[in-house]
C-alpha cells in the first residue's frame, strides 16, 4: 500500500491528509461526548450537525496555518507547536460555535452541550492528528528510504557525525531544504547514545555500518565543533571503509555570523587526512622582522609567495613590495591585498635582471627579504635545465649579493626537499642556491641570512591533489606514478608561518628544516580521495568500480620518497616543528669560483658541463634521467 501512495501527486496526498483530518475531528468531537457522558455516544438529530462543524470549522485553518505544507517524512517536535496551536485555535472556535448552536436550538436532552467536551475534544485530537503524523513518518522511515523515486523528489540520505550544537544548526538548515533527510546522529558519547533530538536518534559510531545498510544512507555531514585535526583525521579514516561520501563543516572559528549553512559543508581535504594538529605561533617572532619594516617578497605570485604576502600583511609592515614576472600572478596578488591598509609596490620584473633587483632595493629602503622565486616543477626543470640554473642559482645569487650591497637587514631563502641528495637539476640548484647563502653569510655582518626547506604544500601549483581532484570529477583515471611513492605534506599558511618564524629567529646561515609529520603514501592517498567521494575503485577485484588508477612510471628526476635532512643532526629550536640543520658547504672563496665555471658553462650552452659542474658543487647530486635535446625532432 506504501508503495502505491509514494508516487501520488502532492495534490493528491494532500487530499487524503484533509480526509483522514476530517475523520479524526469528527471521530474526536464524537469520542469526547462519550467520554464526558460516561458511555458511548451515538449522535441524533440536530447533534449530528454539531459535530460535522467541527472538521468544517477545523479543515480551514489547518490549511491556511501551513499545516498541509509540514512534509509528513520530515515532520517532528518542532512542528509539534504549530498543531497544538492550530488544533486549540479550531476546537475553540467549534467550541463556542456549538454552544451558540445548542442555546438556539430546541433539544430534548437535559444537557445539551458540556463545555467540558470542547476541552476533551482539544486533547484528543492533539494526540490523534499529530500521533497520524508521527505513524506515517516511521512507516515511512522504513518504506520510503529504499525506494528510489525521481531524482528531484528524493532527498538523500544523510547521517550526521556528532549530536552538539553544530550538528543541530546543521540538521535546521538541511531540514529547510528538503533535499536532504537525517536518519541519525552519531555520537561517541555515551550519555547521548540512545537520546532523540527533536524525533532523530542518536546512534553510537559501532553502528554506524547497520544505519547506512538499513536506511541506505548517501552522505555522512561531520558536524563537531571544536574538532582537532587528528580526532577529525580519526573519525575520517574509520568512515573510510564505508565507501561513502563524507563532508564536514570547519570549526565554529571559521563560521562568522555563528549560524550554520548547508553551504559551510566542505568536502574531505587532504588537510583532514593528515591529521596535523597546528602548533601555535610566536606572535612575537611573526612580528619581529615585519611589523614596522619594508619587506619585499620574490615570486610574490607563485603558491608560496602570496601566501607569505597575506601573512606579512597581517603583521602590519610599512610596505610590501611584489616582484613577480608572471603578469597575471602579480595582477592577482596585487588586487587580493589592495584593500589593506599597508603600501603595496607591485613590480613586474625577474630575480635574474640584475639592475631592476639592485634598483627596487637602493629606492625602496628594504629590511626583510623573502626570497621564494624559483622555477620547481621538476619535469619542466628537466626539459630546461639552463634555465633551472638560471633564474633558482644566479637569480638567488643576484638578490643575495644586492641585499649585502644595500644591506638589507633580513635575507630569507625559501628552498626545498628536493635540495637533499638531488636526483633533478631542479634539487640540485636549490642546494646550490643553498650554499651560495651559507657562504655568503660567513662573507659578511650587515645581512643576516637563512634559509627554510620543506616539501610539498597543499594547494600549490602542480600539486598532486587537485590533480587528483579533478580527475575524480571527470569520472578518472588518477594517475599515480608509481605504487610506492611518498611525499610530506603541509598546508600552505602552516608552512608560511612557520617560515617567517624561522627568518626570526636566524643568528645567519642557518638551515631551517620544517617538521613534515608523516609521508603520505600517494597511492594510498588516491584510493582514500575515491572512497571519500562516495566511490569506488575500479581495479581486478572490482571491475564495475566507477575510478581507475593508472601508473604512469616515474617521471624524469623523480624520486620514490624525499628526504629533509643530509645529515641527522639537526638542532630543535624554540619551536617544535623548526629545526636547525648542520649542513657542510664551501666556502666564498672557494664556490664563487665553481659558480664562474657553472656561469661559463651556461653561457656556452653546454649542459653536459652544466651538469659537471653542478655534481662539482653538490657532490650528492646523482642524476636520475640523461640530459634531453628539448629542440631534437
Amino acid at each position: 500500500m506504501i508503495e502505491r501512495l509514494l508516487p501520488l501527486s502532492q495534490n493528491l496526498k494532500k487530499l487524503l491528509l484533509v480526509a483522514l483530518d476530517a475523520f479524526l475531528i469528527f471521530f474526536s468531537a464524537t469520542l469526547s461526548f462519550s467520554i464526558r457522558l460516561g458511555e458511548w455516544y451515538i449522535p441524533n438529530g440536530e447533534m449530528i450537525f454539531i459535530l460535522l462543524s467541527a472538521p468544517i470549522i477545523a479543515l480551514p485553518i489547518y490549511y491556511f496555518s501551513g499545516i498541509y505544507q509540514v512534509v509528513v517524512r520530515f515532520f517532528s517536535f518542532r512542528n509539534l507547536w504549530l498543531f497544538i496551536k492550530v488544533i486549540s485555535i479550531s476546537a475553540l472556535l467549534w467550541g463556542i460555535y456549538a454552544l451558540m448552536f445548542a442555546l438556539d436550538s430546541i433539544i430534548e436532552s437535559e444537557i445539551v452541550f458540556p463545555r467540558s467536551v470542547v476541552f476533551i475534544h482539544l486533547f484528543i485530537s492533539i494526540i490523534l492528528t499529530t500521533s497520524s503524523r508521527i505513524i506515517a513518518r516511521w512507516i515511512l522511515l522504513k518504506k520510503l528510504i529504499p525506494i528510489k523515486l525521481e531524482h528531484h523528489q528524493n532527498p538523500k540520505i544523510v547521517l550526521i557525525y556528532g549530536a552538539g550544537i553544530s550538528a543541530v544548526q546543521l540538521m535546521s538548515s538541511l531540514d529547510k531544504s528538503n533535499r536532504y533527510f537525517i536518519v541519525g546522529f552519531i555520537d561517541d558519547i555515551e550519555n547521548l547514545q540512545g537520546r532523540y533530538i527533536d524525533g532523530i536518534r542518536v546512534f553510537p559510531s559501532s553502528q554506524i555500518e547497520g544505519i547506512i545498510a538499513t536506511f541506505h544512507v548517501e552522505e555522512i555531514f561531520i558536524a563537531i565543533s571544536p574538532l582537532s585535526r587528528r580526532k577529525r583525521k580519526n573519525i575520517i579514516d574509520s568512515l573510510e571503509k564505508y565507501q561513502i561520501k563524507v563532508r564536514i563543516l570547519p570549526d565554529a572559528t571559521d563560521l562568522a555570523d555563528g549560524s550554520i549553512k548547508i553551504q559551510d559543508l566542505k568536502e574531505v581535504s587532504i588537510e583532514d587526512l593528515l591529521g596535523r594538529d597546528p602548533v601555535p605561533n610566536d606572535r612575537e617572532l611573526l612580528a619581529k622582522t615585519i611589523k614596522g619594516k619594508v619587506v619585499l617578497v620574490t615570486g610574490a605570485g607563485g603558491s608560496i609567495g602570496s601566501e607569505i604576502c597575506r601573512q606579512v600583511v597581517l603583521n602590519k609592515p610599512k610596505g610590501l613590495v611584489l616582484l613577480e614576472h608572471n603578469e597575471l600572478a602579480l595582477y592577482n596578488i596585487n588586487q587580493e591585498l589592495e584593500g589593506s591598509k599597508v603600501k603595496i609596490y607591485p613590480i613586474l620584473g625577474s630575480v635574474v635582471n640584475k639592475q631592476k633587483v639592485a634598483q627596487i632595493l637602493s629606492q625602496l629602503s628594504v629590511d626583510t627579504l623573502y626570497h621564494a622565486a624559483a622555477y620547481k616543477h621538476v619535469p619542466l626543470v628537466e626539459l630546461n635545465n639552463t634555465e633551472g640554473v638560471v633564474n633558482n642559482v644566479f637569480g638567488t645569487l643576484n638578490v643575495a649579493k644586492a641585499a649585502i650591497k644595500f644591506k638589507v637587514k633580513t635575507f630569507v631563502l625559501i628552498s626545498t626537499d628536493k635540495a637533499v641528495r638531488p636526483t633533478n637539476t631542479m634539487g640540485a640548484s636549490k642546494r646550490c642556491a643553498e650554499m651560495l647563502v651559507q657562504a655568503l653569510s660567513k662573507s659578511q655582518s650587515s645581512t643576516k641570512f637563512s634559509m627554510v626547506r620543506f616539501g610539498n604544500v597543499l594547494g600549490s601549483s602542480g600539486s598532486v591533489i587537485p590533480l587528483f581532484k579533478n580527475q575524480i570529477q571527470n569520472g578518472g583515471p588518477i594517475t599515480v606514478t608509481d605504487k610506492k611513492i611518498v611525499r610530506y605534506f603541509m598546508t600552505v599558511s602552516e608552512a608560511v608561518e612557520l617560515v617567517i618564524q624561522a627568518g626570526a629567529m636566524a643568528k645567519g646561515g642557518d638551515v631551517f628544516v620544517l617538521d613534515m609529520g608523516i609521508p603520505v603514501s600517494i597511492d594510498k592517498l588516491a584510493k582514500k580521495m575515491i572512497k571519500l567521494s562516495g566511490l569506488e575503485l575500479k581495479d581486478d577485484n572490482n571491475p564495475n568500480g566507477d575510478i581507475e588508477i593508472i601508473y604512469t612510471g616515474l617521471r624524469p628526476g623523480e624520486k620514490l620518497f624525499e628526504e629533509l635532512l643530509i645529515d641527522d643532526n639537526a638542532v630543535v629550536t624554540q619551536n617544535k616543528r623548526i629545526r636547525i640543520a648542520q649542513d657542510s658547504y664551501l666556502e666564498w672563496n672557494d664556490l664563487s669560483i665553481k659558480i664562474k665555471k657553472l656561469s661559463d658553462a651556461i653561457k656556452s650552452q653546454d649542459e653536459k658541463l652544466m651538469r659537471d659542474v653542478l655534481i662539482e658543487i653538490v657532490p650528492s647530486f646523482n642524476p636520475q634521467s640523461k640530459l634531453i635535446d628539448i629542440y631534437k625532432k
